[in-house]
């Protein structure tokens, strides 16, 4: 959150609150999803502004987090997302 607050946390902050999966509001979520998406980092759009990450211990470890944080960081603080072909909304997402 101190690396990106234009993102406002939507999930529990307690763990045991929020099973496996963190969300965050942007409001060009859409966006930032497709740009983070095309760097690797794999997570789901809820209009009108939720970016939703799931975190399975089975096959997501430490190393992964901090690798995914990192992608976020320099997707949002570098304005990554801001081209109109992240912009396009599919029909499905």
């Amino acid at each position: 959150e101190n690396k990106c607050p234009m993102l406002k946390l939507g999930s529990p902050r307690d763990p045991n609150k929020r099973g496996s999966q963190v969300a965050f509001h942007f409001q060009e979520g859409y966006a930032a999803m497709q740009a983070l998406i095309e760097r690797g980092v794999i997570g789901d759009f809820r209009a009108p502004d939720t970016m939703r990450f799931g975190f399975t211990p089975l096959y997501i470890d430490q190393q992964d987090i901090r690798a995914a944080t990192d992608i976020i960081t320099d997707v949002m603080q570098n304005r990554l997302w801001d081209t109109d072909a992240y912009k396009i909304r599919a029909a499905v997402t």
